[in-house]
């Protein structure tokens, strides 16, 4: 992609790196842009089935650049940093892409950093990892909406707003204590961690990750009888799907189902 967003495929899994270390990985407009253009690579391409998001030189993400937010007209920040009015699929494009997404964080995922790890589906943190949404020492909101929106979803209202309020760090263990982090691992041990994680998913049919993906979050802003309702149409595709009869076939003739997303 560039020198400061890495992309890569390796069976099936992308790897997006941030890539920008000596600036922490903070995120200029068009570092974010070319983060976003990477993600979309990931999603549209049939040969990857999950996606890990990291960052490099022993951090996440530092954020938003603030040298470069600083040089930016303030009509145009908002813009720039959140995709504010571009709706949910540019705002949060971790959300939007179809497939597993696991965020692998080492060392500091601070304001936006923090913001992305709360996009991802599952989190895999390194015992130096920490998180903090420092929005309200900036004068700000989360930029991107996903710590006022999502993160209370993730750990509760109380503990969100906390977090919000005092901007904050927390620690990768306390991240585990809490839930927001699925496991703690040795730096050395994170993207082999996250690779694991990713081949746990490999397993299972395309089709039933992106239906779930989708159950999940859109189950988040619906009520119980309409996400009955659209659960039980989902249900009905998938009876009908390859990927079923795939997986019926597999089990019966005691094998690994071959699963093609259909």
């Amino acid at each position: 992609m560039s020198e400061t967003i890495r992309y890569g495929v390796q069976g099936g899994v992308a790897t997006v790196t941030l890539s920008r270390p000596e600036k922490r990985n903070a995120m200029s407009f068009a570092m974010l842009r070319e983060f976003h253009d990477a993600v979309e690579q990931a999603r549209t391409d049939p040969e990857v089935r999950a996606l890990i998001v990291t960052g490099s030189g022993g951090s996440f993400c530092a954020g938003t650049d603030l040298a470069d937010l600083a040089s930016t007209p303030e009509a145009r920040r908002g813009r720039g940093t959140s995709a504010a009015g571009a709706g949910e699929a540019k705002a949060w494009p971790l959300v939007a892409c179809p497939k597993p997404v696991i965020g692998a964080i080492d060392g500091p995922a601070v304001g936006m950093g923090a913001e992305l790890t709360s996009q991802c589906d599952v989190r895999i943190a390194s015992e130096r990892a920490r998180f903090a949404w420092n929005f309200a020492q900036r004068g700000l909101v989360p930029d991107t909406g996903a710590g006022t929106w999502l993160l209370p979803r993730l750990i509760g209202v109380p503990r969100a707003l906390r977090l919000l309020y005092s901007g904050e760090f927390l620690s990768a263990e306390e991240a585990l204590a809490i839930g927001y982090v699925s496991r703690v691992v040795p730096a050395d041990e994170l993207l082999a961690a996250a690779h694991a994680e990713a081949a746990l998913f490999l397993r299972g049919s395309p089709l039933s990750h992106q239906r779930a993906k989708e159950l999940v979050y859109r189950g988040l802003e619906r009520s119980a009888a309409e996400h009955l309702q659209v659960h039980a149409e989902v249900m009905r595709a998938c009876f009908q799907s390859a990927d079923h009869r795939e997986g019926v076939a597999a089990f019966l003739e005691r094998r690994e189902a071959r699963f093609t997303g259909r």
